[in-house]
C-alpha cells in the first residue's frame, strides 16, 4: 500500500458495531492502544472487515486538537 498520509497505524480489528447507516470499528493498534473509527456501512461492507482481521487507521488532518479538564 502506498499512500500520501503520514499517519498510518496498523492493527487488528477487535470489534465491529454495525448500525443502520454507519459502522464503528474498534482497532487494537500494534502499540497496544485502541482506536475507534466510524465509517459508512457501505464502506465497511466493501472492505470486507472481520473481527481479527488486519487493518490500518489512516489519519489525514490539518490539525488534531488536544483537550484537558
Amino acid at each position: 500500500m502506498k499512500i500520501s498520509a503520514r499517519n498510518v497505524l496498523g492493527g487488528t480489528i477487535k470489534e465491529i458495531r454495525t448500525g443502520m447507516i454507519n459502522t464503528e470499528i474498534v482497532l487494537v493498534l500494534e502499540s497496544g492502544g485502541e482506536l475507534v473509527s466510524i465509517i459508512t456501512k457501505d464502506s465497511a461492507d466493501a472492505l470486507n472487515l472481520v473481527v481479527g482481521g488486519k487493518a490500518y487507521a489512516v489519519i489525514k488532518a490539518s490539525n488534531v486538537m488536544i483537550a484537558v479538564d
